[in-house]
């Protein structure tokens, strides 16, 4: 029988086979146990046998199935310690064809003499009829997740997927092939270790996990097995196969705001409208997409004519309200002589071919096409060449999409398997489509990102691609592709999101809302919850359904959309940090909950939570599930409770690990508005010891100045002595100076309470720790607070606002929540100057001293109601109880021979005081409490004149809180000056009405609060305080 494998030489393979082990050989179904066997010679793989050359206890095997070879798999140590490669045989690995998954493919053929270890799992091979299959068994109850793009539950036991890149448009949980293949299995073990195998093949690949503990990989031969591990965790396992794939490109800074997108915004005119809506309705967003209709007929790199005459004006006028602009591109380019892309690549000869030699021929959105062979470093130039000349009409990112690639009218959805390319040898070389096509769309992304880098030098590239392989993390984004708008894959999309980052690609995220389908208001606005905590953020849908840009579903699900994302912005400090480790070190942004705690069986299958590095994200996916009403599992350990009082039954709980550290940013419109000296906010979970830690990092937000060290990494530490918590700076890296800037920072206690306390970054700032009764009274207001506004929210949304709209002014109003004003916009600057959301913040009054005290959240009744009429003012009446027979009375008003100013009367009236107290209430104060954005925190501050003619300005820098009573009080006027944008906010008062003024700044916010005296009242003596509003520009 004519020997199949060549002769192994054991001198050779020492780290491989020891002279002294166990051996299994395979006669058919029948196993024989060999120990101790003693090696002289070299071994031999001989169909289905590995046998001794020498003797070897009189024992020879021989095999029975000649068409069948089996055995374990050879390997030797590759990267570092605990990686391994495994081959059939020696013939196998020295015929391999190049990685192309590996950052540097030589890494993954070049044995590592130095290591002398034997691997804890050892793969297991049969070959027969051109097919490899590989299995790998782990001990009972490992776990199994990776597999790249996949739909359906979190935990892949169970499951079989096959990794072939499909245009799968309204997949659904059982789809096996979706637009990415990663052939990579990520196991974890029941002792909470972790390992990795990777099936190293761009083939079409079966990946097997339908048997408990066995990873069956089943592909064309030959391929190699590389296992990473087992290490003590899984973060180990994907830090070390970071170094073989490559780690994610460190994403420009506004790519991580939210992105809005539309298949298709039919015009410039239309595009313009939709990003100056999301400003004028104080939306954070910073990207907006155009999609293949801006083209002329569906020809790559054209603008249409008509509805996008001059892309360069368009993206300048978006470039003006902080907006960037990203830019379709397909591979299918129309075969048309005198099309220039058409005519330059065929000049090159760089299309893909049909098995007997012509450019293959495929229709899509242009018609009949013709597709660049990426494989080919000369088509990848030519690509990149033109996508440097595209850049130059202001284009700020790309979108590669199709790149499956997809091919319609073909059964297949893609071209023929048959199909050849010409490719480059490190890649293959010469092959058939179908050993091409799992890569084509990440080589597409690479050619347009180089293309990109071409163009832009000092700016970073963003590319977004729909297809991809293992590695496409280096040079592009990725999103889920074409799901659909209902609960199921709202649910689905976190699963999917984290398997993207555990196999690698952690800058991902779904079409949020749904790309087909309509979405209800409800569902858009859980979605949207849940969706402004993944790294890749969009909302995006198709043609043909209802509008899905968050204001399109009502003042409800509008109001849920504004809340998501500002607590998005405020998390672009810890999710921008988030990126640079992993960029650095291959850790996933998003992982899942059980990577708190590895050997907690019931967090593995958890599908409702996910992790932001220490952040715990607990959302609500299903119809009728309530977040609130549902059991929250945590890791064990500490997890301390926080909102940005904005909590609401459709957003997602937060949690933060005790121990952590994370920063916080002001929540601004777009990443353009932020400011190095903006206050930068950090948020303190102390652990059991009472420490805690966490970075921060921080660089020009886009460019390459951070490679060669122009960056800032701090590492902040708290530590609770006695009972004192120090926060301080323990370490910094990098070249950048510590920008001059307020430090605030809070102290997390539990149950959504906390202290806050407020320095200069770099300086130490301490905090009293509260008493055991101190304790317990924050945690019980802070408790009562987050219910207040919680059962506040489940109700008020629902309801319209009361609009006031007269000259300069539009108000909106709600009396049921405290008569408070929630939008107070000057029309003809187009400024918000209200930070406010429906039950909390915006313009408050209280009756007392202390914060929120009876007033702010009363339910008022409008009394009367005028709507602008000839020589009558634009006014509202409102009147709410209070308790103790007082009444809070409120009429806002428009003059009409005023319309640039709107005035405010209050007062607090004893309308049914009891006898008993002499026709006197409890004491009482009216205390006007309007809360004020601070676009430009840095540009803006409180400018007034005192009584004895001081001038006095007051900076955020200046302290949290300054109080001015007496001859320092303004003079019946003061202003909030916002240099950046040369306007002012002036409110004047009646100035014996007012004993105090107070100026308290908080993060992107500022208080400027009117106090009158404290006194009892009586139906002849009310507590009263009138004051207006005007814009006017700023003095130089």
């Amino acid at each position: 029988m004519k020997n199949l494998s060549v002769s192994l030489r054991l001198q050779n393979h020492i780290t491989c086979f020891p002279q002294h082990f166990h051996l299994v050989f395979a006669f058919g179904s029948r196993c024989r146990r060999f120990k101790n066997t003693r090696f002289e010679d070299t071994l031999t793989c001989r169909g289905s046998v590995v046998v001794a050359s020498k003797k070897m206890s009189g024992v020879e095997a021989k095999p029975l199935n000649p068409d069948l070879q089996s055995g374990k798999m050879v390997f030797h140590p590759i990267l570092e310690k605990g990686i391994f490669r495994f081959d059939c045989s020696a013939d196998d690995r020295n015929n391999a064809f190049p990685s192309i998954s590996f950052e540097n493919p030589i890494l993954r053929d070049t044995p590592l003499s130095t290591v002398h270890e034997v691997p804890a799992f050892i793969p297991s091979f049969k070959s027969i009829m051109g097919k490899q299959i590989v299995e790998i068994e782990f001990p009972p109850n490992s776990s199994f997740y990776g597999t790249g793009e996949v739909s359906g539950p979190l935990e892949r036991t169970g499951k079989k997927v096959f990794t072939w890149n499909t245009d799968a448009w309204g997949y659904g949980p059982g789809t096996t092939s979706l637009y990415q293949s990663h052939p990579w299995v990520l196991v974890l073990l029941s002792s909470g270790e972790a390992i990795g195998v990777l099936a190293d093949t761009s083939r079409r690949c079966e990946i097997d996990l339908e048997h408990e503990s066995v990873v069956r990989f089943v592909s064309s031969s030959a391929y190699p097995v590389i296992t990473f591990g087992p290490f003590s965790s899984p973060v180990d396992v994907l830090t070390s196969f970071s170094k073989a794939v490559g780690t994610v490109f460190m994403p420009p800074k506004w790519s991580l705001g939210y992105h809005q997108c539309r298949w298709s915004y039919a015009s410039d005119e239309r595009v313009l409208e939709v990003s100056r809506t999301f400003r004028e309705k104080g939306i954070p967003c910073d990207v907006i997409w155009m999609d293949i209709d801006y083209m002329d007929g569906f020809r790559c790199f054209t603008f249409d004519k008509e509805r996008f005459s001059d892309p360069k004006s368009l993206v300048d006028d978006l470039h003006k309200i902080g907006f960037k602009a990203i830019w379709m591109l397909d591979p299918g380019i129309k075969n048309e002589k005198g099309y220039f892309v058409y005519d330059t690549g065929s000049e090159r000869d760089i299309w893909i071919q049909t098995a007997d030699g012509k450019p293959f021929v495929g229709e899509v959105w242009p018609g009949p096409c013709v597709f660049p062979d990426y494989t080919q470093s000369s088509a990848r130039s030519w690509w990149a060449s033109l996508v440097k000349d595209f850049i130059s009409n202001g284009v700020d990112g790309i979108w590669n999409d199709m790149n499956e690639p997809a091919v319609f009218k073909s059964v297949t959805k893609t071209m023929p398997e048959s199909n050849i390319h010409e490719g480059d040898p490190e890649l293959g070389g010469h092959q058939k489509h179908a050993f091409y096509h799992n890569v084509y769309g990440m080589l597409m992304a690479r050619s347009t990102y180089e293309g990109m880098k071409q163009a832009k030098g000092e700016k970073r590239p963003f590319v977004l691609t729909r297809a991809g392989y293992v590695g496409s993390q280096r040079y592009a984004a990725t999103w889920t592709g074409d799901n659909l708008s209902t609960w199921e894959h709202l649910h689905m999309s976190i699963s999917m999101v984290i398997q993207l980052g555990l196999s690698g690609q952690p800058l991902a995220g779904p079409d949020i809302g749904g790309f087909a389908g309509n979405a209800t208001p409800k569902l858009f606005g859980r979605w949207m919850g849940v969706g402004a905590m993944f790294p890749f953020c969009r909302g995006h849908s198709e043609m043909d359904t209802s509008d899905h840009e968050p204001w399109s579903f009502g003042e409800e699900c509008e109001e849920v959309c504004r809340l998501a994302l500002k607590r998005r912005y405020r998390l672009l400090h810890h999710i921008y940090t988030l990126f640079y480790i992993a960029h650095k070190q291959g850790i996933p942004v998003v992982t899942p909950t059980f990577f708190s705690d590895t050997r907690d069986l019931e967090l593995r299958t958890h599908e409702n939570s996910f992790l932001l590095g220490p952040l715990l994200v607990y959302a609500s996916t299903r119809r009728d599930q309530e977040l609130y009403k549902m059991h929250h599992h945590l890791p064990k350990g500490i997890w301390q409770s926080f909102d940005f009082e904005d909590s609401h039954p459709d957003l997602p709980a937060l949690y933060l690990r005790g121990g952590s550290i994370i920063p916080i940013a002001p929540p601004h419109q777009h990443v353009g508005e932020g400011d190095p000296e903006d206050e930068l906010l950090l948020l303190v979970a102390l652990d059991e010891q009472g420490k805690a830690e966490g970075i921060l990092f921080e660089d020009g937000g886009d460019g390459y100045e951070f490679t060669n060290g122009g960056y800032l990494l701090t590492t902040y530490v708290a530590e609770k002595q006695s009972s004192v918590v120090t926060v301080k700076v323990s370490k910094s890296e990098g070249s950048w100076q510590r920008p001059n800037r307020r430090l605030h920072v809070q102290l997390l206690l539990g149950n959504y309470g906390k202290i806050d306390a407020w320095g200069i970054d770099g300086l130490a700032v301490q905090i009293p720790y509260p008493s055991e009764n101190e304790l317990s009274d924050i945690l019980k207001n802070s408790e009562a607070s987050f219910n207040s506004r919680l059962g506040n929210a489940g109700t008020e949304l629902s309801k319209t606002p009361i609009s006031i709209k007269s000259g300069d002014w539009d108000l909106k109003l709600v009396p049921w929540i405290g008569g408070r004003v929630i939008s107070m916009e000057h029309l003809p600057s187009g400024t918000q100057w209200l930070h406010s959301r429906v039950d909390i913040n915006g313009y408050e009054e209280y009756s007392g001293t202390e914060y929120r005290s009876p007033g702010c959240t009363e339910q008022y009744t409008v009394i009367k109601r005028d709507l602008e009429q000839a020589g009558e003012p634009e006014l509202v009446l409102l009147e709410g109880d209070i308790g103790g027979g007082l009444i809070f009375q409120r009429q806002i008003s428009i003059p009409k021979e005023n319309p640039k100013i709107f005035r405010i009367d209050s007062a607090i009236v004893a309308r049914n005081v009891g006898a008993g107290s002499g026709g006197f209430s409890r004491l009482v104060c009216l205390r006007v409490h309007p809360m004020f954005n601070l676009l430009h925190p840095t540009e803006t501050y409180v400018l007034f004149s005192t009584i004895d003619g001081s001038k006095i300005e007051v900076w955020p820098e200046s302290g949290s809180q300054a109080a001015f009573e007496g001859n320092f009080r303004p003079n019946g006027e003061w202003m909030l000056v916002d240099k950046c944008k040369g306007l002012c906010l002036v409110n004047r008062f009646e100035l014996s009405q007012v004993k105090k003024c107070v100026v308290e700044w908080g993060t992107g916010t500022v208080n400027l609060e009117l106090w009158s005296e404290e006194r009892p009242v009586s139906q002849a003596s009310a507590l009263q305080i009138s004051h207006h509003y005007e814009v006017l520009p700023a003095q130089p």
